[in-house]
């Protein structure tokens, strides 16, 4: 079983508990996620199965659409509502001055990530570090925020819809406008509504993907693992070029059946007159064989490798025995003779 499952995530599940429960589900252990979400966030969590692990890290840098509640004019130490709160304050701002601070962060901006996460420093997390009462710095990291959708605004609340690069965070979004409004904030409410072409409307839940298991439809909610490099260039090379792609030859291009000039870093490589994805390159001029990563690698030949390995160590130690076999046997018996 290789694919991708669109999983809607539930309150109190981590992203950790959800990928628990689909291993006892779909009775397998290769199952990745591709990007944690909090307990009390819920949405859209791709989680890859099967070879469809090799592209988690793909669909982790993709971008992410999020509906978030965010509360002004309470502060806490894990930016959203299930930590300590830090400070209150009135907000006597009016409508438009709200707007107009939200709006302000649109583009790329440098958010220091919240002590209460999963990131690492000196190989320690972070959320660790703050639950035993250690606060380190932490470096800001550019993020991008591609538009922000002002749903509603109740005062102290605000609703709004945000598109936003990889590594953001919502809840320190929220926190930071409150912070330059003077009032302060944190995130109320969050849900993940889609990951690049992942939609919510899509997404099933824990409980629905086990009873479709046990229908045994679990193939019709089972997205294919190019749908992740459907934007991508396709090249399809042509019959007689298979052997140079697997060998890790160069690539020229008299063998690619459709000569393109391709501009990206990433390409994914169909056989000619065959619609199965079997590599993934990065590089144009050449490719690796053997397994799937941003450096280019064969989806379907990891298994092969494996068996030409196995054979090539199989041919070394036989060779080495014939060797001291024909060593004893020969020469020894020469030595003993002169």
């Amino acid at each position: 079983m290789d694919g991708i499952i669109n999983v809607r995530k539930e309150k109190g599940f981590t992203s950790f508990d959800v990928v628990a429960k689909l291993r006892g589900i779909l009775k397998m252990k290769k199952i990745g996620h591709t990007g944690t979400l909090d307990p009390d966030a819920e949405g859209v969590l791709p989680v890859c199965i099967g070879k469809a692990t090799r592209v988690c890290d793909l669909l982790t840098d993709k971008d992410k659409v999020y509906e978030a509640v965010m509360l002004l004019g309470k502060e806490t130490d894990t930016q959203d509502m299930t930590g300590t709160i830090l400070k209150e304050s009135e907000v006597n701002f009016s409508i438009e001055e709200v707007k107009q601070c939200i709006e302000s962060f649109v583009g790329e901006y440098a958010q220091i990530p919240p002590m209460y996460s999963a990131l690492k420093v000196n190989g320690k997390k972070l959320c660790d570090l703050a639950r035993n009462g250690v606060e380190v710095e932490r470096k800001a990291r550019k993020v991008q925020i591609l538009d922000i959708a002002i749903l509603s605004i109740d005062l102290p609340r605000v609703t709004m819809r945000v598109h936003c690069s990889k590594g953001t965070y919502i809840r320190t979004l929220c926190h930071d406008i409150g912070e330059k409004l003077g009032c302060g904030a944190c995130m109320e409410y969050l849900v993940r509504t889609r990951v690049s072409d992942f939609q919510i409307e899509d997404a099933k839940t824990l409980q629905e993907i086990e009873t479709i298991m046990k229908s045994g439809k679990i193939e019709e909610i089972l997205y294919p693992i190019d749908t992740v490099f459907k934007n991508l260039p396709q090249i399809h090379s042509r019959k007689d070029s298979t052997a140079l792609l697997y060998n890790g030859n160069k690539l020229p291009l008299p063998v690619i059946a459709e000569a393109e000039t391709i501009e990206h870093t990433l390409a994914s490589f169909y056989k000619e007159d065959d619609s199965k994805l079997y590599f993934l390159c990065e590089e144009m001029n050449l490719i690796y064989k053997g397994e799937l990563t941003l450096a280019g690698k064969s989806l379907t030949g990891r298994e092969n490798m494996g068996k030409i390995l196995a054979a090539k160590v199989c041919i070394a130690i036989i060779s080495g025995f014939l060797a001291e076999l024909v060593y004893v046997n020969v020469f020894k018996k020469k030595e003993k003779d002169i």
